[in-house]
């Protein structure tokens, strides 16, 4: 019988295939992609998949919408520069993830499985040189 992985170590597994799906979806085909919220430009393995709500917030945490690339600079040591990143985002879009941010959303177990299964197959369809 195949060893099932904990709940909170499949949502491990999601946040980093989720993350490589934003960085690399969000590259050009060298890899580069620009951080949201200063505008430079680093290879997708340099930058982060920085949230615009908290991931705390399970309703919008592998929101595409809610989630861009950022650099380490403005995703950590300036806690997500989250005024920018509204800029960025617009305010209709910013209001919705606030307001969706606030929503109760429970995943199950196989509702993360189909997550990591749906975004490796995205994962495959990438092409970055």
């Amino acid at each position: 019988m195949k060893n099932k992985l904990s709940k909170s170590k499949l949502v491990k597994k999601l946040d980093a295939i989720f993350s490589e799906y934003v960085r690399k979806s969000n590259a050009d085909s060298n890899g580069i992609c620009t951080c949201v919220t200063c505008d430079r430009n680093f290879f997708w393995k340099q930058i982060q998949a920085g949230h615009f709500m908290s991931r705390k917030h399970y309703s919008t945490r592998w929101d595409l919408e809610n989630v861009k690339p950022q650099c380490p600079k403005c995703n950590v040591f300036n806690q997500g520069e989250q005024y920018k990143y509204s800029l960025y985002l617009g305010k209709e879009i910013s209001e919705k993830l606030l307001e969706k941010s606030r929503q109760i959303q429970k995943f199950t177990y196989n509702d993360i499985e189909a997550l990591i299964i749906h975004y490796q197959n995205m994962l495959k369809s990438i092409k970055i040189y």
